[in-house]
């Protein structure tokens, strides 16, 4: 059944806005967040464990789509940018996980830089970076930014809507140390996804940087990815008896693929039919009678780029000149030759009047959920990637709730249902942190 959420925007005691479920789950996904309440010792015990044995990503936001029937990520991005979009009531949450990422470190840290996405226009980014800037400043610490677009020769300041400013500078290099003018930080935190490959001037470098550049599209996989969340969700439905396909998307993956020349089309066509298959034995299984699709990515890269989406194989015989030209590139022109097969999750959570679909994302400072905002979108349908032009986003106001579920409440009251988003929210936080273990 679908999830409607209504927005009571009366602000009242300087309190942020809390939604509220007006249609009630049945079935697999109720029984679920049952289970999340009814276990949230063991699950909160099994969490840290799993962090003693690997740290957590230092930020992070995840993707997620709640169907009704299972709620899963789909995608998990460890240059996170949308900062802005937090609610405010959210700083304190922020800066207490940061500080105790901070303490966690070998060494002291009091200076950071931060290398930015070389974007200068898009003022959007610079928003969330300047929010960025302020959680860092209001933990006590000093930060710059230091710049890899070679427009910027001196130190920029671009005066921002919101009235706060950012200042660019130059990225220098001296000797094995990163830093800007006479600023020498201990810590170098990457806000670039390094999608047209690692710049020279990050190799041998004896700073910590974070996330490592190794993270960066240029050689992450969203299939390798995947395959670490399969893992983490396989143990975690082990821990609770339920069947992890409530929690993840199944997914298959082709290489060296070109859709302008046709490259790879047996590939795809044949992970296709054999996912949807998969996907349509789990829905009878469990008696849904929604049609299964999947979501053809890029496996490599962000921004919503290189995202298709189908119900048939034979849907690949017959693309277009257009949809050829969108599935061969992703961002910074950098062409597509592998793709991950993603299982469709249908959003049935929607939006104010008349009901604009709407799909979670939920941010990580460390090893804590720090809160989040809903992906908005006027003109894509349930089925369709969210992560697209004409998107807008709306604050989540779950600043304390998501933290601390109430039992005494329908598992569908907002409390629990974002206990729940971030409780999936840190399997995948947990599935990237293993995938970084490895590089």
């Amino acid at each position: 059944m679908p999830v409607s959420i209504q927005w009571n925007l009366t602000m009242k005691d300087a309190k942020p806005a809390v939604p509220h479920l007006t249609t009630a789950l049945t079935g697999p996904l109720l029984q679920l967040e049952q289970q999340l309440l009814a276990r949230r010792a063991d699950i909160e015990c099994w969490f840290r464990r799993q962090w003693r044995q690997t740290p957590a990503p230092f930020y992070a936001s995840v993707d997620l789509r709640n169907a009704g029937f299972k709620l899963a990520p789909v995608d998990t991005n460890l240059f996170p940018a949308g900062f802005n979009n937090l609610n405010t009531a959210f700083l304190p949450l922020c800066v207490q996980a940061l500080n105790a990422a901070i303490e966690k470190m070998p060494d002291p840290v009091s200076r950071i830089l931060i290398v930015p996405e070389s974007h200068t226009r898009n003022m959007f980014y610079l928003e969330s970076l300047a929010a960025l800037q302020t959680i860092l400043e209001q933990a006590g610490l000093q930060v710059r930014l230091g710049s890899l677009n070679a427009e910027i020769t001196t130190a920029t300041r671009i005066q921002l809507e919101s009235g706060r400013e950012v200042c660019l500078e130059p990225l220098q290099r001296h000797g094995r140390r990163l830093g800007v003018d006479d600023y020498d930080p201990d810590l170098v935190l990457l806000n670039n996804d390094l999608s047209g490959g690692l710049p020279e001037i990050f190799r041998d470098v004896e700073q910590v940087i974070l996330p490592p550049p190794a993270m960066g599209w240029a050689q992450r996989l969203k299939s390798v990815h995947f395959a670490h969340y399969r893992d983490v969700a396989d143990e975690f439905a082990g821990v609770l008896d339920i069947d992890p396909w409530l929690v993840q998307p199944l997914f298959r993956n082709c290489g060296e693929v070109d859709f302008m020349h046709g490259e790879g089309a047996v590939c795809l066509h044949v992970n296709v039919e054999a996912l949807l298959n998969g996907i349509a034995e789990k829905y009878a299984e469990y008696g849904i009678e929604q049609q299964p699709f999947v979501f053809i990515k890029a496996d490599a890269g962000t921004y919503g780029m290189g995202v298709m989406s189908v119900y048939s194989a034979d849907e690949l015989l017959e693309l277009n000149r257009k949809q050829r030209t969108r599935m061969s590139k992703a961002k910074e022109g950098v062409k597509i030759s592998n793709v991950i097969i993603q299982e469709g999750v249908y959003t049935s959570e929607t939006w104010g009047e008349p009901g604009h679909v709407a799909e979670p994302v939920v941010y990580l400072i460390d090893n804590k959920v720090v809160g989040g905002f809903y992906r908005v979108h006027t003109k894509r349908g349930v089925n369709e990637n969210l992560n697209a032009p004409g998107m807008r986003f709306e604050p989540l106001a779950f600043a304390e709730c998501c933290n601390t579920p109430d039992p005494s409440l329908d598992p569908d009251a907002h409390p629990n249902r974002f206990y729940a988003y971030g409780v999936i929210a840190r399997l995948a936080s947990l599935a990237a942190a293993r995938e970084m273990a490895e590089v």
